[in-house]
């Protein structure tokens, strides 16, 4: 132990190589981003992307290299993170909002807990919105109506897609799920061919096409949790927040534990993240570094090779809403697998 700490002060003085009241130098160093899914998916071109940027404001200007270790849904490569990563400056990750999910993090093979990191900043979307045919609107509301037909991605819906789900176990929506569809390419030119009557986005360019089309509508928007309280973006308008809606319908703990929960879900996108036990002068260098590179003018730019809507997220709100989830009771993703499982939608 005494040795591992004389090597870690060595490195810290080398880094720097100025006295440590000092900004820290990274010149001649490689910084390595862990990337827990395969090349090219969402995660890893924000990585790259965001990573490029950050290591242009860290005093020396360091390479940087991504380094994917994909499985388990993003587990493996946080397990590796926590076990065989040296907490020296020089390894970051880029996390995603299901290697944050506790109902991940512990199961008996994971090694890790999120809440141990120290976060560097983040970025999302500004939340999810159901987009609707106008037509159907008035049927959502009526059961002795045909079902409005709700379609989402895969076997089981992305979080903000759930919107939905509690809108029939809450709001009595007449609604009928329809799973499947690989891409949101494909939901959309659903939605637009009538094959659908609602779906849901946080795609910016998407959402104002539809508008434009004067046949759909925003019927509500999830917003993203600002210290606990659910704030909506102002493209969306007037569109009401999901939360406000169903708030007074909650009636019991275990379904406030389990929206809770849900609301923090899909607030979160992606984080950046240093080792647990990286000192304190790694972690200034590096949340500094990333609000200046969101603060530069070549982040928005790059946010819309990500994803339309993209937005940086202090390290405070992303620590605030991983801390959030760790405090999930079991019981609260019990209950949403079983709503789901009430609307048809085979979940673990």
């Amino acid at each position: 132990m005494k040795r591992s700490g004389i090597c870690l002060l060595g490195l810290l003085l080398g880094l720097s190589g100025a006295p440590a009241d000092e900004p820290i130098a990274f010149k001649g160093k490689t910084v390595t981003m862990i990337v827990g899914s395969p090349a090219g998916g969402g995660t890893d071109t924000s990585g790259r992307l965001i990573a490029s940027l950050l290591a242009g404001h860290l005093a020396g200007k360091p390479n940087v290299i991504v380094r994917n270790i994909p499985g388990a849904e993003g587990m493996t490569a946080m397990n590796y993170f926590v076990r065989q990563v040296a907490p020296d400056g020089l390894t970051i990750t880029m996390g995603s909002t299901t290697q944050a999910d506790p109902l991940l993090y512990r199961k008996p093979q994971s090694q890790y807990d999120p809440a141990t990191f120290s976060f560097v900043g983040g970025a999302g979307r500004g939340g999810t919105v159901l987009l609707i045919r106008n037509e159907a609107e008035a049927r959502l509301h009526d059961k002795s109506a045909a079902p409005v037909i709700m379609g989402a991605l895969g076997g089981v819906p992305r979080s903000g897609m759930q919107m939905t789900a509690w809108g029939i176990d809450l709001l009595g929506w007449n609604a009928k799920w329809v799973l499947g569809y690989r891409g949101t390419n494909d939901l959309m030119v659903a939605l637009e061919r009538g094959e659908i009557d609602m779906t849901s986005t946080a795609n910016l360019f998407q959402i104002e096409k539809f508008l434009q089309m004067g046949r759909f509508k925003i019927l509500t928007q999830a917003g993203t949790l600002q210290k606990d309280q659910p704030i909506g973006r102002p493209e969306f308008g007037t569109a009401p927040i999901f939360a406000a809606l169903v708030r007074n319908k909650i009636k019991e703990p275990v379904v406030e534990k389990a929206f809770d929960y849900w609301s923090s879900m899909t607030s979160l996108d992606k984080w950046i993240a240093l080792p647990p036990k990286t000192p304190e002068l790694f972690v200034r260098a590096y949340r500094g570094a990333y609000q200046a590179a969101v603060s530069d003018a070549d982040f928005a730019e790059i946010g819309k090779k990500i994803s339309e809507g993209f937005e940086p997220m202090a390290y405070e709100q992303v620590d605030f809403l991983i801390r959030k989830l760790g405090d999930t009771a079991p019981e609260a993703g019990s209950y949403i697998s079983a709503m789901l499982r009430r609307q048809g939608i085979a979940a673990d």
